[in-house]
């Protein structure tokens, strides 16, 4: 279809257009004929016949109600019929692949004219590519599926494969060597990838896409025999199998000597018989393979379960989507073969509190990028909504709230780059003294422990706040504050999926007091 001829029109021809049946109005120097459309208005006609929007430019009235999104939709757009003569539009909402404008609205060293001893230009070049792949590819189907509750899409599972993503997100190891990342563009970061994840502002749909996989196949990796790596690995980056990490139950979650799924040898000894439930498990609905906690006669032991015979899973509902398949899980005698197991027998604890640092790490990106998101939200609303005639950043309280907003992220996101740092390089002289997890995990346990609890408690904080900003917005669904509420109702996760932040807090101090030399006196 031919698009059709926008007409060259001034302020004053517009005006002549202000009555019922005969209805223009200007938004941001576009003329739209809303004759027809007036009695479509969900606000109402009377709202479009006003005296101070009938024929007259409206863009204040306008983005003090809608996101600019709202008029890019076809059945609105095709209601323009010309431009202002001399003028140009000037207002733009979120441009796929680029960075934002707004003052913290990206980290300090995506922003410009700052500079940072962690990155170089090859980790920005990796950014854009990365953040021009999530909003063609994983945003749609992100804002389709976080509403129908629907798992991700198989081709955006596909796409992902196809530039390895899912292997990237594993982070740093052998499991890349050999493969193209990226379109072979730049070496891959971890940290990146996890934080541009976060900004499509899905919570349930973010973890819905494989974040079973980023916790429940790294023990797999570090821990699986070549056989079964060989066997899960490839279909697992590939996409198309998944994996899910199964440790919490009714019965116990921070507290894992607590758990009462057991597994107990057959006579011959070449099989586990596992029997047990699981609750909460991310990804559970869905998944192929299970990363199982389990109790033995040595201890705690984990063991890789393939769905089969005896495994059943029922979808748990919670605070956010469905789409992030969320599980109660059921072993009922289920046969395992003992080449199965993750690490030695009565191990399991060694094996997954080196999982335990990547999956906090990781929530702690993911909050830290979503807490930023928000104060870019609240930043732009305060600018756009007029209380009193003003601005609502002209309240000295919003500026105080915003102030305290901006505080939390950039703490939270310092660390976390600091304690990335960390991880490099202790990573890398690890591996070149051949030492074992638990040397990197004395020094950092603690430390992510901590800091996630202070990145998730930030975040609820600031989540309390853009309700207050947003006010009636912030617990509505849609519209101006579609993402706050979203946010509001769903920060409880990261509190509480990884380990409860006042178990994490414990965790960290009782590592510093250890440390504490028994001759440092006051």
């Amino acid at each position: 279809m031919a698009s059709k001829e926008l007409k060259n029109l001034t302020r004053e021809e517009v005006a002549k257009h202000n009555k019922d049946g005969d209805l223009w109005i200007i938004i941001d120097a576009k003329v739209y004929d809303i004759t027809r459309f007036k009695n479509l208005h969900p606000g109402g006609a009377s709202v479009l016949l006003d005296e101070e929007i009938a024929g007259k430019d409206a863009t204040e009235a306008f983005y003090g109600l809608h996101r600019h999104e709202v008029i890019l939709k076809p059945q609105y757009a095709r209601l323009q019929i010309g431009v202002i003569e001399g003028e140009k539009s000037v207002i733009y909402g979120r441009v796929v692949g680029e960075l934002s404008k707004v003052p913290y609205a990206e980290p300090t060293w995506l922003s410009e004219g700052y500079h940072s001893p962690y990155y170089t230009e090859n980790h920005r070049v990796f950014q854009k590519a990365v953040r021009k792949f999530i909003d063609e590819v994983i945003t749609p189907d992100a804002q389709a599926h976080e509403e129908d509750g629907k798992p991700p899409s198989k081709s955006v599972i596909e796409a992902m494969a196809k530039l390895n993503l899912h292997a990237m997100r594993m982070g740093p190891g052998k499991h890349l060597k050999g493969l193209e990342l990226m379109g072979g563009i730049v070496k891959p970061e971890d940290l990146i990838i996890t934080q541009e994840f976060a900004r499509s502002g899905r919570r349930g749909y973010g973890d819905g896409l494989m974040a079973g996989s980023v916790i429940g196949l790294p023990p797999v990796l570090n821990f699986g025999s070549p056989a079964l790596k060989a066997k899960v690995v490839p279909d697992v980056l590939s996409g198309q199998k998944l994996i899910c990490l199964a440790i919490s139950e009714a019965f116990a979650g921070s507290d894992v000597s607590g758990l009462k799924t057991t597994a107990t040898k057959t006579e011959d000894g070449k099989h586990w018989i596992i029997n047990g439930t699981k609750k909460w498990i991310t990804n559970g609905t869905f998944a192929h393979y299970f990363t199982v906690g389990c109790k033995t006669e040595d201890g705690f032991t984990v063991i890789l379960v393939e769905r089969g015979e005896g495994v059943e899973t029922k979808a748990i509902k919670t605070s956010y989507s469905p789409t992030a398949g969320t599980a109660f899980v059921t072993f009922d005698n289920v046969k395992v073969p003992v080449e199965n197991t993750l690490g030695p027998e009565g191990g399991g604890i060694f094996v997954m509190l080196s999982n335990f640092n990547h999956e906090r790490w990781v929530m702690i990106c993911s909050s830290a990028r979503s807490q930023r998101l928000i104060v870019e939200e609240c930043l732009k609303w305060t600018t756009q909504r007029k209380a009193f005639g003003k601005p609502l950043h002209s309240q000295a309280v919003i500026r105080s709230k915003l102030a305290s907003m901006i505080a939390r992220v950039e703490s939270v996101q310092n660390w976390l780059e600091n304690i990335t740092h960390q991880m490099n390089n202790m990573a890398r002289r690890l591996s070149m003294t051949s030492a074992s997890y638990k040397e990197q995990a004395a020094k950092l346990a603690g430390p992510i422990g901590i800091l996630k609890m202070q990145a998730t408690r930030s975040a609820q904080l600031t989540a309390t706040d853009a309700v207050q900003i947003f006010g009636g917005r912030g617990i509505t669904r849609t519209g101006m504050g579609e993402f706050i509420e979203h946010y509001h109702r769903t920060v409880p996760f990261d509190a509480i999926l990884g380990g409860a932040e006042d178990v994490l807090g414990d965790l960290g101090v009782r590592q510093a007091i250890r440390g504490i030399p028994k001759n440092a006196k006051l």
